[in-house]
């Protein structure tokens, strides 16, 4: 499927036909056209932030990918799942991103599991940078997603580290209160930036949502870009925080190695996007600092328990959290993962679950198939070894040294085991 993406005042002309058209940074003129980033640049100027040029062209980049990976609909390819993707993009610089192509289109096919084209054209959004601009004087970004782990990762990095970080947020159904109530109270407020992609294409949407973390990094490059000390000529680091586990995300099953594996934090994908804000002279560094920590290490190490404490139920790790009412359903993998993670932590978990009991055998849990999937996996690495039922998911070309990362799946796995033996599951 091919897509054009620009702003609505060039891009569309004639020989730039396309399947699908999508409007950057504002809505969509006609039903016809998709649209995306409707807000961001308002949100911006009134925020008076003067991101870098080329971290303007990488949100563009991104917003395309988001339409596409929302308007493109898996089950309408050859095999179910594997699009077959096209995207024309206007940036500003397209000579230098025309060079970058093969890289970008690398990650985003480990990203996704598509096949992804990019080709770039003139007319990208650059905004007039405010005069005078602001010069936030916050010493790195984080992402904070309203889950679980990016709050230990926002509490550490203020509680434990010392930081004073700007916080950056997607902002979803359910989520941009909690998310804003947590900002305020860490470190006596800190401030914080909640944008959204706003993507919209006409028809029925896609769902599964893969290229999702790459409009996330986007953000924060954005804002890294903005702050004082960027300007000033220094390297900014921005903290994306996630538990070592579900970073590598191991398919449970070898039927779940596409569908059900997302690889939104995988070190590889992590490491491609560098090497692209590397090449693009972009002065900002992504960082996990939890990419050899189980989720329950996590929580148990966090910097200020008593905070923890009162909150973490409030977070959200749920993949079907609007679909249930925003409510976690507890037996989707995020949501096994997250019970795994309090029972290793000693603390009773407060968080409301659809399906609390995970071991009943009744026509209503009949349907659980990632807690079976889950077991499964805690069986075959018990009999069979972990290297075995990893398989692939760790490549040592492009991680090197694989056995930290093995290291921690197993913790986890173990953390899982422990969990479902717990609550009864066979």
């Amino acid at each position: 499927m091919r897509l054009v993406c620009a702003p609505l005042n060039g891009g569309f002309g004639a020989g730039a036909a396309a399947d699908l058209e999508v409007v950057l940074f504002s809505h969509a003129d006609r039903p016809t056209r998709a649209a995306a980033g409707a807000n961001v640049v308002d949100i911006i100027r009134r925020a008076k932030l003067r991101p870098a040029t080329r971290a303007w062209d990488l949100l563009s980049i991104a917003l395309s990918v988001i339409a596409a990976d929302t308007g493109v609909r898996r089950d309408e390819s050859p095999d179910g799942w594997t699009r077959e993707i096209n995207l024309q993009i206007a940036v500003s610089d397209p000579t230098f991103w025309t060079a970058q192509k093969d890289l970008f289109e690398k990650q985003l096919r480990f990203l996704t599991t598509d096949l992804w084209t990019l080709s770039f054209t003139g007319g990208g959004v650059q905004p007039v940078p405010p005069n005078p601009p602001a010069m936030p004087p916050e010493d790195c970004v984080a992402l904070l997603s309203g889950g679980l782990d990016s709050l230990i990762g926002a509490i550490d990095l203020v509680s434990g580290h010392g930081k004073r970080p700007y916080l950056v947020s997607q902002v979803a159904q359910g989520d941009k209160e909690k998310q804003a109530y947590f900002a305020s109270k860490l470190g006596g407020g800190l401030k914080h930036l909640q944008l959204n992609h706003d993507a919209n294409c006409p028809g029925v949407n896609e769902r599964s949502q893969r290229a999702r973390s790459i409009i996330f990094l986007a953000y924060a490059v954005l804002l890294a870009t903005s702050l004082k000390r960027y300007h000033d000529g220094q390297a900014v680091t921005v903290y994306v925080c996630e538990n070592g586990y579900i970073s590598i995300n191991p398919a449970l099953t070898p039927g779940r190695l596409g569908s059900l594996s997302t690889r939104t934090t995988h070190p590889i994908f992590i490491g491609l996007f560098q090497s692209l804000l590397d090449v693009a002279g972009l002065r900002v560094r992504i960082e996990n600092p939890y990419q050899f920590k189980t989720k329950g290490e996590m929580l148990a190490g966090c910097a200020d328990q008593a905070f923890l404490k009162k909150n973490a139920h409030t977070t959200t790790s749920c993949g079907r959290f609007a679909r249930n009412g925003f409510r976690h359903c507890g037996r989707c993998v995020p949501c096994l993962i997250r019970r795994a993670s309090f029972h290793a932590w000693g603390e009773p978990d407060k968080t409301v679950y659809v399906y609390s009991k995970l071991s009943k055998n009744d026509s209503d849990h009949s349907g659980f198939d990632d807690v079976r999937s889950a077991a499964m996996a805690v069986a075959q690495v018990r009999s069979e070894g972990l290297d075995r039922w990893l398989g692939a998911s760790l490549n040592s070309v492009l991680m090197g040294d694989t056995m930290p990362y093995k290291q921690v799946v197993a913790r986890g796995l173990e953390e899982l085991g422990k969990f479902l033996k717990a609550t009864g599951v066979k």
